[in-house]
């Protein structure tokens, strides 16, 4: 890991800005960490807890990831994903809902899913997850917006989260295996994968060379990207928090990282 330490300190010495970041090796159990207890505004990082109350909500029968649920005018708001550009009156199911969450980072699917399951659950899933130093405290895009109401998120908070879902000990083990297939269909695949080589391997239907589950997040001057890396026998737990730089440079510091925890997965 200490390959790692070195080459990342470089890239934000050279980036500046806030950055912070806890990279973990499953397999040795061996962590490093830079200001990964500093707070951050979460962006929609936060949209992987409110997948997991969603899918706790779903284990306690309170709803079924079938239920169809029917987004309305005043659901809409801007941002990312495709169901602000929608009619009102469809109807989706909670799952899809989910799916467009992750994968399209969808702010209106975001909202619906929040009101479905309430603020306090997800507050809640926060706190069961090991994320203590992380809130949940407002929905997205939502304007005017009560600058003191931020959700907040630490690189040690996300990363413990990912190593509980990894475990399969978020929820519930079937519950995990779900997330984490969802998070490996993020379409937004421009900061931490961005510079590995292609997953694909000369033969079709081979096994990939490796998987990514992962969800960005940001704003001006803001990046995030964490997830878990899976290298064939390995798994390392990633989590990138920036602030205060600009987005070009923190994309690329993000795919250097990617880049050097697997080159390390692969030689250690």
């Amino acid at each position: 890991m200490k390959t790692v330490e070195i080459r990342v300190k470089k890239l934000m010495e050279q980036a500046g800005g806030d950055w912070g970041i806890m990279i973990e090796d499953i397999q040795n159990d061996i962590s490093w960490g830079y200001e990964a207890h500093t707070p951050f505004p979460a962006e929609s990082i936060i949209k992987i807890p409110i997948m997991a109350a969603v899918f706790s909500a779903a284990e306690n029968r309170q709803l079924r990831l079938s239920d169809c649920v029917s987004m309305n005018q005043g659901d809409q708001v801007g941002g990312a994903g495709a169901l602000q550009y929608v009619t009102p009156g469809i109807e989706l199911s909670i799952y899809d809902l989910l799916v467009l969450m992750i994968v399209q980072s969808d702010n209106t699917a975001t909202n619906m899913l929040i009101d479905l399951v309430g603020m306090e659950a997800i507050q809640q899933t926060l706190l069961e997850a090991g994320m203590k130093n992380s809130h949940f405290q407002r929905k997205l895009m939502v304007y005017p917006a009560r600058e003191h109401l931020q959700n907040i998120v630490t690189a040690a908070d996300v990363s413990f989260m990912l190593r509980k879902m990894a475990a399969g000990q978020l929820v519930s083990r079937h519950a995990c295996e779900q997330m984490i297939q969802i998070m490996k269909w993020q379409q937004y695949r421009n900061g931490l994968p961005s510079q590995l080589p292609s997953p694909s391997g000369k033969i079709a239907g081979d096994i990939p060379k490796w998987e990514l589950a992962h969800k960005t997040g940001w704003d001006l001057n803001r990046q995030h990207d964490a997830g878990i890396l899976y290298t064939g026998q390995r798994t390392m737990i990633i989590s990138v928090l920036s602030e205060n730089v600009s987005s070009k440079t923190a994309l690329d510091v993000l795919g250097e990282i990617g880049k050097a925890v697997y080159d390390y997965a692969l030689n250690n």
